[in-house]
């Protein structure tokens, strides 16, 4: 079966107070989304690579892949309105049967495990969604009251979301609703069971300048 990684990447860098949208910013040596791209051409060489990016930064990105001598093959198509209809937009794009990986293009620190654990537990059981558990304590918060709740219970969720191409094509065929807020919620309506894997908790979502220290903090450790 072949391989395809839809990497979105749609920022625009308000919380970053940054004019370059973050996804362009520089960690290590290189632009954000090329750690990220590089990540899943390591696991696969063979992998189809689909970027989402809005219409007008396309052209930027295609000077800063010049600018950095980036030759990973990958293909490019516009973004949508919510995310839904950005990853809809590059499903179109999958053609043949095999497994899909959404990825968010501002989680650069995904490591090669996770990705392995992900496409692992797809070919077993269907779709893998990674996860990290909760380290500090946490209290739901309702009507001005608090209370503590058992943080076990509860997992943060990372991309590479990860399924086969017919089951998250048939699902992106469904009208969006507020309520998809990622790919597992859009799948899991299809009355598909969700797979949780263990994730990395180094795969950081990049959206403020502490992230950005801590990203290249780490990058620089693995000398890239």
């Amino acid at each position: 079966m072949k391989n395809f990684a839809i990497i979105v990447a749609g920022g625009m860098g308000e919380r970053m107070k940054s004019e370059i949208p973050k996804q362009f910013l520089v960690i290590g040596q290189h632009p954000i989304l090329m750690h990220s791209i590089s990540a899943f051409y390591e696991f696969d060489k063979y992998i189809e690579i689909i970027i989402v990016l809005p219409e007008d930064q396309i052209t930027y990105w295609q000077q800063l892949c010049s600018e950095h001598s980036f030759n990973i093959k990958h293909k490019i198509v516009k973004s949508g309105e919510t995310r839904f209809h950005s990853v809809k937009n590059a499903i179109e794009l999958v053609e043949d049967e095999g497994i899909v990986a959404v990825h968010d293009g501002v989680r650069p620190l995904v490591s090669q495990n996770t990705i392995k654990r992900c496409f692992d537990t797809v070919t077993k059981l269907g779709n893998a969604i990674p996860f990290i558990n909760i380290p500090d304590s946490i209290r739901e918060v309702e009507n001005n009251r608090n209370k503590p709740v058992d943080r076990l219970k509860y997992k943060l969720i990372q991309t590479p979301q990860v399924f086969f191409t017919k089951v998250i094509k048939k699902a992106y065929q469904q009208e969006y609703i507020p309520e998809f807020t990622d790919d597992a919620s859009v799948v899991e309506t299809l009355g598909e069971s969700i797979n949780l894997v263990e994730g990395n908790r180094e795969n950081i979502k990049i959206t403020s300048q502490v992230d950005i220290l801590i990203a290249d903090t780490l990058i620089s450790k693995t000398g890239e």
